[in-house]
């Protein structure tokens, strides 16, 4: 893979090829974005597998993509991100287009930032950074166990540190907060990630709390989320946005959370499906249903915990399960890594292990505390594009 991107460094230069660097558009799909720029349909959607016709629905608004066009105008590459690992590659083969979904290339930077309270917590990250993603991610880390509006005074102190990702050095994708604190008055709050993706306080305690642990009680979990797994048959790179829960035909499915069912019927892949709208930008999918529970229907409110159907074999799937999904703001996340039963207080091994991660953490926030570190974005790079190279045709090869 490495020498396919230097090939393509190298054919830049050769064939004067311009990376051209775009941001999707609001509400433009992927069948859109072909029919906009003169690709072919059935080639590059159409004649798809399935799996790979629903991931071209991850593309999103605002993402950067890029296109390599020759003398003509017309393009030869196009690299069109779906999520943090994945993206789409569009390349002109001879007279047609091939498709392929291959890894993201990036880099992964942990940086750090301290500022003093002028209005808000969020309002002033985003201030000085610019980072809607980044000022949500404090806030959303500190929801469950803190009140902003009510405790927060002008002059309190934060700090966080977080890894950012980088794709042609530009920041990609949502930041993961590693560790924070705020101080509020006369006391100070921490919070930190675990090895276990959750997190903590400083007393071990998780302060995350959302839905439920499992919308099918007693179920098996027989696929884990992933947004990046090469098929050991298919020989290609995959995704699988959601967790599988395997049980019975007919065994009750719940809602794993209060909400409003925006959606409630058969839809392609997923068989029978339904939605519901939370708080936060929050959605669930419940797919592959053998049938809906009497009542549930569009625009209907439920709680958490109410039966909304039943486990079926819907759709495309290879046996009785619940396929179930959670989207934040549309875009697919772990549901392992924010649904459970209850808040988690950590215990002998994990807690020991978690408080030597927390000693490290604390010596980096008190080092960054001290010398007031402020943030600034990363000196820009050579604006390098890693496309795929494949000889044409008629190009000879080195094998």
């Amino acid at each position: 893979m490495v020498r396919l991107f230097l090939l393509f460094l190298l054919s830049t230069f050769i064939y004067a090829s311009e990376v051209e660097h775009f941001r999707w558009p609001s509400n433009e799909t992927y069948l859109q974005f072909l029919e906009r720029n003169n690709l072919p349909l059935r080639e590059l959607f159409y004649n798809l597998d399935k799996d790979d016709q629903v991931l071209t629905e991850e593309m999103r608004a605002g993402i950067n993509y890029q296109l390599i066009r020759n003398k003509e105008g017309v393009i030869t590459q196009a690299l069109l991100p779906l999520n943090d690992e994945l993206q789409i590659h569009i390349h002109k083969n001879g007279s047609t287009y091939d498709f392929e979904v291959i890894p993201i290339i990036s880099e992964t930077k942990t940086e750090a930032i301290t500022l003093q309270i002028t209005h808000s917590p969020y309002q002033d990250i985003l201030n000085e950074t610019g980072s809607v993603r980044l000022a949500s991610s404090f806030v959303a880390a500190f929801k469950n166990s803190l009140n902003f509006k009510n405790d927060i005074q002008k002059g309190d102190t934060l700090v966080m540190v977080y890894d950012q990702k980088y794709r042609l050095g530009q920041p990609f994708s949502m930041p993961i907060l590693k560790a924070a604190m705020i101080q509020m008055g006369r006391k100070t709050h921490y919070i930190y990630l675990n090895d276990d993706d959750r997190y903590y306080d400083a007393n071990g305690h998780e302060v995350e709390g959302f839905l439920l642990g499992r919308p099918v009680a007693n179920a098996r979990l027989s696929s884990k989320f992933t947004k990046r797994r090469f098929h050991p048959i298919l020989k290609k790179w995959k995704a699988h946005l959601g967790v599988d829960y395997a049980a019975r035909p007919g065994t009750p499915i719940m809602a794993a959370g209060s909400g409003k069912v925006v959606f409630a019927g058969r839809m392609g892949a997923y068989g029978n499906l339904v939605k519901i709208r939370h708080d936060d930008g929050y959605e669930t999918r419940y797919a592959h249903m053998k049938s809906f529970r009497s009542g549930i229907r569009s625009g209907k409110t439920v709680k958490k915990g109410q039966v909304i159907g039943y486990v079926g074999n819907t759709g495309r799937s290879t046996g009785p399960h619940l396929h179930f999904e959670l989207r934040k703001h549309g875009q697919a996340v772990d549901p392992l890594r924010v649904v459970q039963v209850a808040t988690k207080k950590l215990k002998g091994k994990e807690r020991n292990a978690f408080l030597e991660l927390k000693a490290r953490y604390d010596e980096t926030l008190n080092f960054h505390l001290e010398n007031n570190t402020r943030y600034a974005k990363s000196p820009s790079r050579t604006n390098v594009c890693y496309f795929y190279y494949k000889p044409q045709k008629s190009e000879p090869t080195n094998g």
